[in-house]
């Protein structure tokens, strides 16, 4: 499994030199760290960046993005991008989103790109997007928003009856969108996933206590990828959920 670790950062550019031989996630909305990301890491993905559009109340500039796409796409150590998404839209809104995006796509780019299903949008549209697409990612959305709950477990079930086949393995490559919890991923069969716990907790002050406990903001995001990376996504989909452990890492 690939572990991505979202920026930026919190602390600077010298806690980004704690993802060296990393891998790295970079937001077109974030996108300043890419070029210490590109250098730094094993390799790294690129979000849309709808969502930080979305909460500012701008609208998502789908141009942009393609040039954003176009000029690092061809990275020896690019990986996928997230195919442009509507946040609140239904799975009308986001099919059309798609249509756009096939329209503005760099050349070559097309088949790099991941949709994003979101949990709240039928099933039977999970389903034509796994026939259609190499990669799929999985976003949290409407009344299955939160990561863990059990409408989310079970809505998340639903989806690997689709994603899996009879012997519980992926259909195509699976990317688990703010998944990157060893409670979640560790039950789920996924090629890779994302969050940005390290970036936002790596500098709160508060929640590092005690004698050892280190003092950088470096440190402490090494410490936090160490622990995440110590483990891996399940090889297949058994219907299983996760119990809570390490929680005073993730916030």
């Amino acid at each position: 499994m690939i572990h991505y670790h979202g920026t930026p950062l919190s602390g600077g550019e010298t806690t980004h030199l704690s993802l060296q031989g990393k891998h790295g996630f970079v937001s077109f909305a974030h996108k300043d760290p890419l070029p210490m990301v590109a250098e730094l890491c094993q390799s790294f993905a690129l979000d849309n960046g709808a969502y930080s559009a979305w909460t500012a109340g701008k609208p998502f500039d789908i141009d942009g993005f393609a040039g954003f796409v176009d000029d690092w796409f061809r990275h020896p150590g690019f990986d996928f991008y997230v195919i442009p998404d509507v946040i609140d839209g239904d799975h009308h809104a986001n099919a059309k989103m798609r249509a756009a995006w096939r329209n503005v796509c760099p050349k070559g780019a097309f088949n790099l790109g991941y949709p994003v299903w979101h949990m709240h949008e039928p099933l039977e549209v999970l389903s034509d997007l796994i026939r259609e697409y190499t990669g799929i990612c999985i976003g949290s959305s409407g009344e299955f928003s939160e990561v863990g709950s059990n409408a989310w477990w079970g809505r998340m079930s639903e989806a690997m009856a689709v994603a899996c086949d009879d012997q519980g393995r992926p259909r195509k490559k699976l990317h688990g969108l703010r998944m990157l919890d060893p409670t979640i991923f560790s039950h789920l069969p996924l090629k890779s996933a994302d969050s940005t716990n390290v970036g936002r907790n790596c500098g709160i002050d508060k929640a590092w206590k005690g004698t050892y406990a280190p003092q950088s903001a470096r440190t402490r995001a090494l410490v936090m990828m160490e622990r995440i990376e110590a483990h891996a996504s399940a090889s297949r989909w058994t219907n299983s959920k996760g119990v809570s452990q390490n929680m005073e890492l993730f916030g």
